[in-house]
């Protein structure tokens, strides 16, 4: 079964929801970390890689996707409450016309609860706490999706937000939006009611005084004023703040100082947050991979990307291969010599070789590989027998030794190891051998040419 394409997001939530799991119990994961080797990538594609395969292993990609649907009919259902309850917030604030409307308790009704939420959002700088409608929106998509797993989909999601710092940015865009989305409709309902309803404006006060109340009217509507909202002046102040004024003129003045108050300061902030969230989260997408640093994945390091690989050349490959030398040695080379490049240190080593044959040790680092140059070039040998583990990749480095040691050797061979007692060579990575083998070109089996190294002479003897 294929696998989806995946978003990054989904595939760093799934890599995390793993990673998360096996702190408690790991996990078998051999197909899935060759499946990654021979996708290839750097060491975060093949984390996220093994991710994938382990998640559609175990069904928890598909238990992403309940979590997803689930999130998603939670969004529809928190948008048409936006709606309604926008649409409730005019209502209230104007009531059906019997009565005249108190502007500040009307202005209270639609802006209260907005610029508390706002304030909370403010406060809760560079944590998820304080986003209110984004908790509500995560526990609710978790009843919805009806999935077991999701009690470790969402603590996954929530700590690869926090590492990536987009926790704060992702759910400000919800809130932000669904904020945009009820400030919206009370302000299309505002200008429903408005339209086809007559209301009178008063503004009373017990406790406070008129004159202060007056000037916090004038001053709201200071910033309304410059888009062109309209402005009551002083007469119209006094006169709203004795007795209802029922004059046309008068409620326009008052219903569009109400509107510009909505839009100016509900509508417009909550958009301007909603970009700013947007832009965040546009510009931190790239940090919601996997972080390779951390212990569940560094554990990975050598089994996803082995030390040959990594050791590798960076750049692009060369129009033409390396070509190998054999049978250019000078005419008076003799002997015959056995090396080994990059085994495992568990393997044993050297194996029992024919009498005349000299061990030339395993060739681990540059100093080694270097050390063993300048002895052949002082000293050529007729034979020359290198053994490689196929179960690391044939990188270019790899190659353009063998192709340099064949230079100072009448002869040269090289010996694909088995696998060891028990276990079984990945035959993709073994082609991959025998089709750069074949460039070179070197002779290469799978079985030591023991005969062949040990020269006519040995080969003879009973």
């Amino acid at each position: 079964m294929s696998t989806p394409p995946l978003s990054l997001l989904q595939a760093g939530w799934l890599a995390e929801a793993i990673r998360l799991s096996e702190e408690q119990t790991p996990l078998e994961d051999s197909e899935a970390c060759r499946l990654a080797r021979a996708q290839g990538g750097d060491l975060t594609q093949r984390l996220l890689q093994r991710a994938t395969h382990l998640a559609q292993r175990d069904g928890l990609l598909e238990a992403l996707q309940h979590v997803r649907q689930g999130g998603a009919l939670a969004l529809l259902l928190l948008a048409l409450l936006a709606v309604a309850g926008g649409a409730g917030l005019a209502l209230s604030a104007l009531g059906d016309g019997s009565r005249p409307v108190n502007l500040l308790w009307a202005l209270g009704s639609l802006l209260g609860a907005h610029l508390l939420t706002l304030l909370l959002w403010l406060l809760a700088a560079g944590h998820t706490r304080g986003q209110l409608l984004g908790n509500l929106w995560l526990h609710l998509g978790r009843l919805l999706a009806r999935e077991r797993r999701s009690t470790l989909l969402l603590p996954a999601l929530l700590s690869l937000l926090e590492r990536a710092r987009l926790g704060r940015w992702a759910l400000g865009l919800l809130s932000h939006g669904l904020w945009l989305l009820m400030l919206g409709s009370a302000l299309l309902t505002l200008l429903a009611l408005l339209s086809t309803r007559r209301y009178g404006f008063v503004w009373e006060t017990t406790l406070l005084p008129s004159a202060s109340l007056a000037a916090l009217v004038e001053t709201l509507g200071a910033l309304p004023a410059l888009l062109g909202f309209a402005q009551p002046d002083a007469e119209l102040l006094r006169a709203s703040g004795e007795a209802v004024v029922g004059g046309e003129a008068a409620r326009q003045t008052w219903a569009s100082w109400l509107l510009g108050l909505l839009l100016v300061y509900g509508l417009l902030p909550r958009l301007l947050l909603l970009l700013l969230c947007f832009v965040q989260w546009r510009r931190g997408q790239a940090r919601l991979g996997p972080d390779p640093a951390l212990p569940g994945y560094a554990r990975l390091r050598e089994r996803l990307l082995p030390s040959s690989e990594r050791l590798s050349v960076q750049h692009a490959a060369p129009e033409r291969l390396f070509q190998s030398h054999t049978g250019q040695a000078v005419s008076s080379a003799a002997g015959s010599l056995l090396v080994a490049i990059e085994l495992d240190p568990r393997d044993p080593w050297p194996p029992a070789c024919p009498p005349g044959v000299r061990d030339g040790g395993v060739l681990e680092d540059s100093l080694q590989r270097r050390a063993l140059l300048e002895q052949l070039s002082a000293t050529p040998v007729a034979r020359l027998l290198i053994a490689c583990d196929p179960r690391r990749s044939p990188d270019r480095g790899t190659l353009a030794l063998l192709a340099e040691l064949s230079r100072y050797a009448g002869e040269t061979r090289v010996w694909l190891l088995p696998a060891p007692s028990g276990g079984r060579l990945d035959p993709e990575r073994l082609d991959d051998w025998h089709h750069a083998l074949q460039q070179l070109p070197l002779p290469f089996s799978a079985e030591a040419p023991w005969d062949w190294l040990a020269g006519p002479r040995q080969a003879e003897q009973p």
